[in-house]
């Protein structure tokens, strides 16, 4: 497919935009386009990994990505989506968080040549004059309008600050500044952005006379309607130190029956031919599709080889034996004295500590559900003590339910 808009269309990441038919007619020759993230943690979450593939497929259809880094709107925090205010970062913190999301971003995009281009909206916003930011952009924005709108309306109640209320009108101005700077003519993002992309699309309108786009890609959930990229162990990060390969890989491996067709098509590259034959599997047949999405996924995020030994590690676990060799580095691992074995540890604690569960309350509870188990044994017992009894090769399995592994080794 020529134009971009179609494989857009096919992979499912359109929600709306601003205007479909002069969009796609835009898109036949090569323009400029930008997708901000907010610096407010040093690592990108799955659920970013959406608007991600969605610049990997138009920089592959040669058109410019800006990726536009919120260091002057994290300052203030955007409203939308949040019932409460947003923390205020410090400009170093929010410089070494940008660095972070940089080099986990340069595993998608080709930054060579400009093909693609990093900015910091603080350059320009920290220096805005602002009675002449009032006059110029202000005059544009209209306060019932504003108010009216969903992101403003939810934090009425709860408490809005003019600091939270001034978010829509710097995204606009980033919007024009990049048009006025780089050309950029569209701006992409999720669908809870809405309505500040088509407030810069609008203020480009106004100020220079000139038609430029918005588009939206839909919220992703799962079929179970949770966020995507959450789950009851907490947020799934790209950062390796933050969830490890392994863990990633068993996040999208555990991908619900009925999305694993719409998952394939978004966060892969894989032709849709392909897509569409592996999610048409079913039954016991729908596992290996899962395996090719988290092998893919995981791949794209953290490379070839820690795929390789999340999968590795993957099989062995849920197959029978242990792993072996290098399987065994991609399993979560924490080392433990061995003097503490010998003295036991009870397990509620060694548990909480693990991180296989958020506390010993916890680990209390999961355990009368009968979903503790150690070395693949159940204990059923919350007083119950690991000893160095347990440990095959200087190592002990932990599992939590079905599905999340843990190692303990002996030091």
């Amino acid at each position: 497919m020529a134009n971009v808009y179609d494989v857009l269309v096919e992979r499912g990441f359109i929600y709306q935009v601003t205007d479909e038919a002069g969009l796609r007619e835009a898109l036949q020759a090569p323009l400029t386009l930008y997708c901000g993230y907010d610096p407010t943690a040093p690592s990108l979450q799955a659920g970013n990994l959406a608007t991600i593939m969605l610049l990997m497929h138009m920089q592959q259809h040669g058109h410019r990505v800006i990726v536009l880094v919120g260091g002057g709107t994290t300052l203030i925090g955007d409203p939308s989506g949040r019932a409460t205010a947003r923390p205020i970062l410090s400009p170093e913190v929010i410089a070494e968080n940008q660095e972070s999301i940089r080099q986990q971003l340069a595993r998608f995009l080709d930054f060579s040549g400009g093909r693609a281009l990093m900015l910091n909206n603080a350059d320009w916003l920290t220096r805005l004059n602002y009675i002449e930011f009032l006059r110029e952009i202000g005059r544009h924005f209209s306060v019932n309008e504003m108010l009216a709108a969903e992101a403003y309306r939810q934090r009425l109640e709860a408490g809005l600050t003019y600091l939270e209320f001034s978010y829509r009108l710097l995204q606009a101005y980033d919007f024009l500044y990049l048009y006025r700077n780089y050309g950029c003519v569209l701006q992409v993002g999720g669908s809870d952005q809405w309505g500040n992309i088509t407030a810069g699309v609008d203020l480009i309108r106004r100020e220079e006379g000139v038609q430029a786009f918005g588009l939206v890609i839909p919220l992703l959930t799962t079929s179970s309607g949770v966020k995507m990229g959450k789950t009851e162990a907490g947020t799934i990060y790209l950062a390796a130190d933050r969830t490890s390969p392994y863990e990633f890989y068993q996040f999208w491996i555990n991908t619900e029956d009925a999305d694993v067709a719409r998952f394939l098509a978004i966060f892969t590259l894989l032709p849709m031919e392909e897509v569409r034959r592996l999610g048409s599997l079913k039954g016991a047949d729908l596992r290996l599709a899962k395996e090719v999405l988290a092998f893919e996924v995981t791949r794209l995020v953290h490379g070839q080889r820690a795929a390789e030994e999340a999968r590795a590690a993957s099989q062995v676990l849920f197959g029978e034996g242990r792993p072996a060799g290098r399987a065994v580095e991609a399993i979560p691992t924490t080392e433990v004295p061995l003097a503490r074995l010998e003295a036991g540890i009870p397990i509620v604690e060694l548990f909480a500590e693990t991180g296989l569960t958020r506390s010993r309350s916890e680990a209390r509870r999961l355990v009368e559900q009968g979903g503790v188990y150690v070395n693949d044994e159940r204990i059923d017992d919350v007083d119950a003590l690991v000893t160095a009894e347990a440990l095959r090769d200087h190592t002990i399995f932990l599992r939590a339910g079905k599905k999340r592994y843990h190692r303990v080794v002996a030091v």
